[in-house]
């Protein structure tokens, strides 16, 4: 065992102004610095910051390959988006590129201090796609996740059903969906038959044509649809929501169900803010997701804060502790849906953290001490160190795992989908 000692221990609900933790894979003490008499190895912060590594809990890892590309293209709409760039894009992925896009993301992750992602993946090479990234993520880099394929009609069904399957009966998977818009009722029909009350991981009325197209098609919303086919669930996980109503966030409160926002995402694709007032409203669960633009949290959790003021027009917004209960329940939620013990320092819990060098020109006491994290650390995370199950995966600022990156197998990739490729060969 070893121990963390001189550190300001903050886990969102405790705080240890001058603390120590001895953990190994598992934590199994905390304590103020006055109480501590071991000897044993330590790693003397000298004041530095300990809080819980954070979770991504909506992203697409394979979009890790695309930064720098230029589709020569300019869609109108939230649909031609799709079609005309993402689509095209995901179509073209094989094994080996998903593999090289896991690399690049859980390197990016774990230098924004998240160690847990749970990822909604899509790809022309569906069979063992998900193995790919569970290999790279939790078996080389040692992080945590949850997998989901984004089974669609642009897709053969039922190969997106038994990647799902495979996922699900090894204990890490959720039954992917993209959207109500891209998903037949027979598909529907196909998948609450397979995976009967089990979670969902899915795209809900991220842009306003999900829900045109639901009403128009079907005469109902969108997240009746999924509602009226046994797929709303407890625990499901409902990305973005940034075109439901009442009777919709109702729908989902009696549900169970998850709401992930997306806010720099939603932003980038100009789709409208999620209404986290409503949310509250109906005490739905919210997490915080990146949708595979970059892998930030902390900026996301910010941006979640600051965008509620600008939907409500209201400068007061959503209490500052109440997104602090939020952090609290994300680990809550993920935990309880993975069978993970993080989010807490506490006996037992696994050692999933990371070290922030961060000083303050303010006092820092109990009751201000989240908002240090939020307006403080939050705005501008980069750990010095990142734990994982008590392993150091950054040190110093640089990460400790060796991964291989293939500089020509991108450039063969991006020659292969097209487009305005400003890589030379």
């Amino acid at each position: 065992m070893k121990a963390i000692i001189n550190a300001r221990l903050y886990d969102y609900v405790n705080y240890h102004e001058l603390g120590y933790m001895i953990y190994d894979e598992r934590i199994h003490e905390i304590g103020p610095m006055n109480q501590f008499k071991y000897n044993m190895e330590t790693y003397d912060v000298k004041g530095q910051w300990v809080i819980p590594g954070l979770i991504n809990f909506h992203t697409h890892i394979y979009s890790s390959l695309f930064r720098g590309f230029h589709f020569d293209v300019s869609p109108q709409s939230f649909q031609e988006l799709l079609e005309k760039i993402w689509w095209k894009y995901d179509d073209s992925l094989k094994l080996e590129d998903i593999g090289m896009a896991c690399g690049a993301y859980c390197f990016e992750s774990l230098r924004s201090g998240v160690t847990a992602i749970v990822d909604h993946h899509a790809s022309g090479e569906i069979k063992g796609s998900l193995n790919v990234i569970r290999n790279v993520l939790k078996g080389h880099f040692g992080m945590k996740g949850m997998f989901s394929f984004e089974t669609s009609d642009r897709y053969h069904v039922p190969d997106c059903l038994d990647e799902n399957r495979d996922a699900v009966q090894l204990g890490d998977g959720i039954l992917g969906l993209h959207a109500s818009m891209s998903l037949s009722d027979e598909t529907l029909s196909a998948c609450s038959e397979e995976f009967g009350q089990g979670p969902i991981h899915v795209h809900l009325a991220e842009s306003d044509e999900d829900e045109a197209d639901a009403m128009d098609q079907y005469g109902i919303t969108a997240t009746e649809r999924f509602h009226k086919h046994g797929l709303l669930n407890k625990g499901s996980i409902l990305a973005y929501c940034v075109h439901i109503n009442e009777k919709e966030a109702q729908l989902i409160s009696q549900q169970g169900a998850i709401v992930a926002l997306n806010p720099s995402s939603n932003m980038n694709n100009a789709v409208g803010i999620s209404n986290l007032s409503l949310m509250k409203k109906w005490n739905i669960p919210v997490v915080v997701g990146t949708d595979g633009l970059g892998a930030n949290i902390a900026k996301e959790w910010l941006n979640v804060y600051f965008l509620n003021k600008l939907k409500d027009q209201n400068s007061n917004g959503i209490p500052l502790d109440s997104m602090g209960q939020d952090l609290v329940s994300s680990y809550e939620l993920f935990n309880h849906l993975s069978g993970s013990q993080i989010g807490l320092f506490k006996e037992g819990y696994d050692a999933d953290f990371m070290v922030v060098d961060y000083k303050s020109a303010t006092p820092v006491t109990k009751d201000n001490v989240f908002a240090h994290i939020f307006f403080g650390i939050f705005d501008s995370l980069r750990p010095r160190d990142v734990f994982v199950q008590g392993n150091k995966k950054i040190k110093n600022y640089e990460p400790t795992i060796v991964f291989d990156f293939n500089e020509e197998l991108v450039k063969g990739f991006w020659k292969r989908i097209g487009g305005k490729n400003e890589i030379k060969s």
